[in-house]
């Protein structure tokens, strides 16, 4: 393979070019993932109305139920064929690819099955009311159709980003952005189609990325293409991969808890427009989180292969310059969102009341933000370097063990604003546990 220097240049080059170097595409394509999401939020805010922003508020769940599913077979197996390609097995890698394709296929099927035959008492369930049940309903019909889709379009991606080509992985990311901007508006606001159109749109801009993904892999040049006989189930290949993908599964799942939680307090405390806050707020702090993820994803070999090599310092460094970048870019989020959170929330909507409503909570949400991405980054580092369970714990601190105890015993005395402040009172109790196991970490390594 052409990375065969890669290892090298691991232990050898210069921590801050080899972080930037590593960094760079993930970060692009988390950001491009984020604007994604948010052009949905801001041509819905201004096409359809707030209530719709309310509406697809609702939905959030069912899409991190959905990405956890995704993330179940696309991070476990693209985690599994990196270790394949770096033994030479080309083989077991090819039926990796097969295995992958047939996995989506019959897990994005039964998802979509499952959650047509019960949709309406499911948004319900997750914070729908009267009002904002039949935007909830068009937006996720639509998107539940073309699930099998989605569920292939991020399978092929994680794949092709093990398999040597982030930057093509990247581009994947990036054209389907492209394609949900010119569709989006022009769905909306030429036909008229509403909510459905906007989720038209998403589904479309995946099929024409995935037919390029196909493409990719059906290149016998390749070392990784499809072949025939791949894509029937290998029993070792299914419980490597979903072994493997559980910890992201668990920390998806435990997101879509958490944001039931919220909806249906919101609902309850503040009505339909608090939720489409929280759409608002959700959408500009998922930007910041990305782009974090993206640093924490090019941190991850470059941590990994110093600690495995004992090169302590070099992992210090690299660990210390994470933290660093992690701290600058959520303290921008930080600075724009207390300076301007009347000028954020109105890039969403036009409606002053939910307006209002975002500007409360977006200067309550981001209070700590500084800091959360000091604890991302620990969290990574753990995972980096072959301590997974710690890893796991520290992700799931702040949302199960902090958030859902506040969100269930705040709002009883502070109604919504209850609701908000537990979310960053969770990040700063899980920012304080992450300091402790890492000083405890370091003092071992000190002392190796």
């Amino acid at each position: 393979m052409e990375n065969k220097g890669l290892p090298l240049e691991l232990g050898t080059k210069d921590i801050g070019k080899l972080l930037l170097q590593y960094s760079l595409p993930a970060i692009i394509a988390m950001t491009a993932s984020s604007l994604y999401n948010i052009t949905d939020s801001i041509f819905i805010g201004h096409g359809i109305g707030p209530l719709a922003i309310a509406g697809l508020a609702i939905t959030f769940p069912l899409m991190n139920l959905a990405s956890a599913f995704g993330s179940l077979v696309g991070v476990g197996a693209s985690t599994l064929l990196s270790v394949k390609l770096g033994q030479k097995d080309y083989s077991t890698a090819n039926n990796i690819l097969g295995n992958v394709v047939t996995m989506n296929l019959i897990m994005g099927i039964a998802y979509s099955i499952v959650m047509l035959l019960f949709l309406n008492p499911i948004l319900y369930f997750f914070g729908a009311s009267n009002i904002t049940l039949p935007y909830a309903h068009d937006f996720m019909v639509i998107i539940l159709l073309g699930n099998v889709v989605t569920h292939m379009y991020l399978g092929l991606n994680a794949l092709l980003r093990s398999a040597g080509s982030p930057e093509k992985a990247m581009f994947a990311t990036i054209f389907t952005v492209i394609i949900n901007l010119i569709l989006n508006p022009l769905f909306i606001f030429v036909f008229h189609w509403g909510i459905r159109g906007s989720a038209l749109a998403t589904v479309i801009s995946q099929i024409t990325v995935l037919s390029w993904q196909i493409y990719l892999f059906n290149n016998k040049n390749n070392f990784l293409h499809f072949q025939k006989g791949t894509f029937k189930l290998k029993r070792r290949i299914v419980i490597d991969s979903l072994s493997i993908g559980m910890s992201p599964f668990l920390m998806n799942t435990a997101s879509c808890i958490i944001v039931i939680l919220i909806n249906k307090g919101l609902l309850k405390y503040g009505g339909d427009l608090a939720v489409g806050a929280y759409g608002i707020i959700n959408r500009i702090a998922f930007l910041f989180v990305m782009i974090t993820i993206g640093l924490n994803q090019g941190m991850q070999p470059i941590a990994g292969y110093n600690y495995g090599a004992a090169h302590y310092s070099r992992v210090r460094k690299v660990l210390k310059k994470a933290i660093t970048y992690a701290t600058i870019i959520m303290s921008i989020g930080f600075i724009i969102v207390q300076l301007t959170p009347h000028t954020v929330a109105s890039i969403f909507t036009s409606d002053q009341k939910l307006i209002d409503l975002s500007t409360t909570g977006l200067r309550i949400v981001f209070i700590f933000y500084p800091i959360v991405g000091f604890q991302m980054v620990t969290s990574t580092f753990f995972q980096s370097i072959g301590m997974p369970n710690k890893a796991i714990f520290l992700s799931l601190t702040r949302q199960v063990l902090f958030l859902i105890p506040c969100l269930l015993i705040l709002p009883h005395f502070f109604g919504i604003t209850g609701i908000w402040a537990s979310m960053p009172i969770a990040d700063f109790v899980a920012c304080t546990v992450a300091a402790i196991m890492l000083y405890f970490q370091f003092a071992k390594i000190k002392n190796k």
